[in-house]
């Protein structure tokens, strides 16, 4: 066996060891060892592999599998290039605490120093988006190398799942001098199912060649656990969590309010219109919490941090994955990672204005949104976390989609969340949910704006031999950046330059776009949206037209009902 390959192979086996489930792969030259050993692997069912021609599409399938099952998820791709495309995801994966491989073919020095074809620097590629970086020696025929190999794979899987810190991404540099493909027959074993299941996948988990990675890691003891003292609270849901994660919030009685409004979390303390209370000063003020629990890490909304930066507000910290902690004033209290809420009770008067609040706004929220006649994206969102059947997947995409799910405050704690809001970015957003419908057992839906969908389109392109997420994309397509309409260069002031540079109209035909993938469409409008999102086992695309213009004036009208009927 020559030296590439019995590298390849011996660093596809120490992944497989360490728990490693899911493999995604760029074709290439030079990871052409690595490409044969996971098919090999993937043959034998010692892992599932996904192969995508596009690195930055194979990226964030590779994020996506790997934030839906909490495990390290391992992207390969060859030199040059390639590498680059994966800095998007490996970024993204950064800063959500995401525990991504990233395994890059590299030449070996001499030609390097020669002006190879395909040679980039890859040292340091993806500078400090990464945990930890290093580069394997060059594989000669020597003793020793195994161990040695396995040793730095550990070191990987151990970096990237995080022990008592967050999880991150990881990079190994692999060169490889040629031969790059193998010199003698390699065993094939049991044949890879043509459709694997997801029953497939998950039986890799209980193999008896598995050793977890959670050996490596033992957690450290944690902060003492936060001690509320003031009756008047809130609990700020900034990610997702199961309702049995949340029995302090339950105990504590304190009203909460999440970053995806009703959606993905529960209790009868939840108030899905937070969103549009926090953004009602007169309330506030008559209202304001002395402390907030903020749970994760809040990205979308501007009365969250106005809440957080607001002096007279006590923050207390779980941040769970993130490393980044949600500090706007920098004034933060305290930092733990459990609430001990036996210490203090809510004011009853106080929780109850809340929750009267919440319960007119929600009231006057869907009739307000009941009596629009244009399909904008709050109205959609509501129609869409309607329509979702008991278990589902929801993930949102970045700008307008994330805050409509939030603003229609529909109630869905039996649906759980997705979201990309490391940095928030709109790349790799279908990639990333075919990865989470691929890690689920759930039926999987995504909903999406047209700039997002069509950012990257590329991830509708699967190999006839690659697996089929059960997955529905719903489009809202509003033919530009509707996002902007509702920031400040949306201002009729601004008319003159928005729609060149800010709009940016495209005009593209979904319907032809997914044909040429090979993917079902269907174009439907409001009334039609219900039936069209009935579950299907597969990929495809609804789509639903949507209007860019007065979108400024729905939000104002809808924020004129909600303080109306708090406010009186």
């Amino acid at each position: 066996m020559n030296p590439a390959t019995a590298q390849a192979e011996v660093i596809v086996d120490e992944l497989v060891r360490n728990g490693l489930r899911h493999a995604v792969l760029s074709p290439g030259s030079r990871n052409a060892a690595l490409a044969f050993a996971l098919h090999g692997a993937a043959r034998r069912e010692r892992l599932a592999l996904h192969v995508r021609v596009d690195e930055r599409s194979a990226g964030y399938l590779a994020l996506g599998i790997a934030a839906a099952s909490g495990e390290p998820v391992a992207v390969v791709c060859t030199s040059g290039t390639a590498a680059t495309n994966l800095h998007p995801a490996v970024t993204e994966a950064g800063y959500a605490a995401v525990p991504l491989l990233v395994l890059t073919a590299d030449r070996p020095p001499e030609l390097r120093a020669a002006g190879a074809n395909q040679t980039i620097d890859q040292h340091g590629l993806y500078t400090t988006s990464v945990r930890w970086f290093d580069e394997l020696a060059v594989a000669e025929n020597r003793p020793g190398q195994n161990a040695y190999w396995r040793s730095q794979v550990c070191r990987a899987v151990h970096a990237a799942c995080g022990g008592s810190r967050p999880a991150a991404p990881v990079h190994l540099n692999l060169p490889f001098r040629e031969p790059l493909v193998p010199d003698e027959p390699t065993p094939t074993g049991a044949e890879e199912p043509e459709d694997a299941t997801p029953e497939w996948c998950e039986s890799l988990a209980g193999r008896a060649d598995r050793r977890p990675w959670t050996e490596f890691a033992a957690p450290e003891p944690g902060a003492a656990p936060l001690r509320p003292r003031s009756p008047r609270g809130l609990v700020l849901l900034a990610e997702h969590a199961h309702e049995h994660e949340l029995d302090w919030a339950a105990r504590l009685g304190w009203p909460v309010l999440s970053e995806t409004g009703g959606v993905g979390a529960g209790g009868q303390t939840l108030l899905p219109t937070g969103m549009w209370l926090l953004n009602l000063a007169e309330f506030i003020r008559a209202h304001r919490p002395e402390q907030v629990v903020c749970v994760g890490r809040p990205t979308v909304f501007r009365q969250v941090q106005r809440l957080l930066a607001d002096s007279g507000v006590e923050s207390l910290l779980l941040p769970g994955r993130h490393e980044a902690w949600p500090a706007p004033a920098h004034d933060v209290s305290r930092v733990a990672d459990s609430v001990d809420p036996s210490s203090m009770a809510p004011d009853p008067e106080w929780l109850e204005a809340w929750r009267a609040a919440d319960q007119k706004a929600g009231t006057e929220l869907a009739a307000a949104l009941a009596r629009e006649s244009r399909p904008y994206g709050p109205v959609i969102a509501a129609g869409v976390l309607d329509a979702l059947p008991t278990g589902a997947t929801l993930l949102v995409g970045s700008s307008n989609p994330t805050r409509d799910v939030a603003l229609s405050a529909r109630r869905r704690a039996d649906v759980r969340v997705h979201r990309n809001r490391g940095v928030a970015g709109i790349d790799g957003t279908v990639s990333t949910a075919i990865g989470v419908a691929l890690a689920r057992r759930s039926p999987t839906y995504a909903l999406l704006g047209d700039l997002t969908f069509l950012h990257d389109a590329n991830g509708l392109l699967l190999g006839p031999r690659e697996r089929r997420p059960d997955l529905t994309i719903v489009v809202c397509n509003d033919d530009g950046g509707g996002i902007f309409s509702l920031l400040e260069q949306g201002h009729p002031s601004h008319a003159e330059h928005f729609e060149r540079v800010f709009g940016t109209p495209h005009g593209t035909d979904l319907a032809a776009l997914c044909a040429a993938h090979g993917v079902p469409h269907r174009l439907v409008d409001e009334a039609e949206l219900g039936e069209a999102l009935r579950y299907r086992p597969g990929l495809r695309v609804v789509e639903v037209r949507t209007p860019r213009d007065g979108l400024r004036e729905l939000h104002q009208r809808l924020s004129e009902a909600v303080s109306s009927a708090v406010l009186g």
